[in-house]
């Protein structure tokens, strides 16, 4: 079976460069931000540049690609002008995305600000309905989240509360984020285990997408630090029985670990791919 592997890529000279620098560095999909992850404007619209990207991602045989959303995007905050900008950007990068058909946009849940587990879940669900009650050609993921300060959605039944309330299950799924789900407390050297309770609590079916990363802390630390595949409290062994699971293998894997250059992705890439083919 083809596995899909990649890594974050800046869009900084556009769609069509980014899959050409993806290709160089062994990938067939990636993940970008439609806009700076600390906010602001999206990127302006080029109709001709985002053909000719879609055109080659078809060509290379690419998985679906996972956009992701600003950072300081929280539809669970508790100020009128951090909620404004929830609605502006997943509409406008939603409604980027419907020239890349298929692919996923991710996003992490928010989080409540003292406002409570149930208020926060609340605010993200209706948030969810009302950029979701429109036709899409793309689906939005909800990212498993470490647990850090309060944060939404570090636990599988966070999660699949949020989805109930929205009832949308043809636009909404959920990324996996290993290092987040590590340091939430979850044991991913019983990956087994952990997809049951996932399967049990959310529903397989919904698992869309994989971050694979290693993290610096140890299990249930709460504190998101990504660390280079390998090096880290997850190690090898986990991470490749995470990408060759049976149950997983098929979704797009993209890394997010600390890497200096594009290089470094590639060499991760490669590594992968040869210890998976072991």
């Amino acid at each position: 079976m083809k596995q899909y592997i990649g890594a974050h890529i800046s869009v900084g000279k556009g769609y069509e460069d980014m899959v050409d620098r993806a290709v160089a560095m062994g990938a067939n999909t990636f993940a970008f931000f439609l806009r700076n992850p600390r906010g602001g404007s999206a990127r302006a619209l080029d109709e001709d540049d985002l053909a000719k990207a879609y055109e080659k991602l078809k060509k290379h045989e690419f998985g679906p690609l996972v956009a992701h959303a600003p950072y300081t995007m929280n539809p669970a905050g508790n100020k009128e002008s951090v909620l404004a900008f929830a609605d502006i950007a997943m509409s406008e990068d939603l409604d980027r995305l419907e020239y890349l058909p298929d692919s996923y946009y991710n996003f992490h849940p928010g989080s409540h600000v003292g406002q409570g587990i149930e208020k926060g879940i609340t605010l993200i669900s209706e948030y969810l309905k009302r950029m979701l009650d429109r036709p899409l050609k793309s689906t939005v993921l909800l990212e498993t989240m470490a647990g850090k300060g309060t944060e939404v959605g570090s636990s599988f039944a966070e999660l699949a509360t949020i989805i109930k309330n929205v009832d949308r299950d043809e636009n909404l799924g959920v990324c996996l984020d290993t290092c987040h789900i590590h340091e939430a407390g979850y044991d991913l050297q019983d990956i087994d285990g952990v997809l049951q309770e996932f399967d049990a609590v959310i529903g397989l079916q919904y698992l869309k997408a994989i971050h694979l990363n290693d993290s610096k802390n140890p299990r249930g630390a709460r504190k998101d630090r990504h660390e280079l595949l390998g090096e880290g409290e997850i190690g090898w062994d986990s991470i490749i029985s995470v990408l060759t699971h049976p149950k997983l293998r098929h979704l797009p894997f993209v890394l997010e670990t600390p890497q200096k250059t594009e290089k470094g992705y590639g060499n991760e890439i490669a590594e992968l791919r040869k210890r998976s083919a072991n």
